[in-house]
């Protein structure tokens, strides 16, 4: 099975708790001093905020799967169909720890495609410090966002 994943960047996190757990019916199943997470069933939907943004809105959408398998899958979709991707293998991110790729849209609109192996403790942790960033990388020319590679990514913010 998919989950459709929405990420939004906010300003004040407890105001927005409030308001989507409202509007979902349900308190978020994660929730960090920058961070909170609704894993709804009806529709299946990963609905992520953050603090972390540089600017207030949509960040990324994207799919997460169940298993390797199926993140194997879409990634053999997007290849077949020649889209541009950037594969971060096993990386750290967002309070866990996952296997990922990018995509970008037309638009420039980043789109993650993930299997999320385990929680973590902190935002992005890892052993190694290098890594930490892997998923949020400096912003480069091409993908401002440091994301998907081939079109430019609309949002400045600088992590996922």
């Amino acid at each position: 099975m998919k989950r459709f994943h929405v990420h939004l960047h906010v300003q004040d996190l407890n105001q927005n708790v409030t308001f989507y757990s409202a509007l979902f019916g349900l308190a978020p199943a994660r929730t960090e001093s920058d961070y909170a997470k609704w894993m709804l069933q009806d529709p299946p939907v990963n609905f992520a905020i953050s603090t972390r943004g540089a600017q207030t809105g949509l960040d990324h959408l994207g799919f997460q799967v169940e298993s390797d398998e199926e993140l194997r899958a879409l990634k053999s979709r997007a290849e077949q169909a020649e889209l541009a991707l950037r594969d971060e293998g096993e990386t750290t991110c967002c309070y866990t720890r996952s296997n990922k790729y990018w995509l970008t849209d037309p638009q420039g609109l980043a789109w993650e495609q993930f299997h999320t192996l385990d929680h973590i403790p902190t935002f992005s942790a890892t052993a190694d410090t290098n890594a930490a960033i892997a998923c949020c990388p400096p912003a480069a020319k091409a993908a401002p966002r440091g994301k998907p590679v081939g079109i430019a990514v609309k949002s400045t913010s600088s992590c996922c």
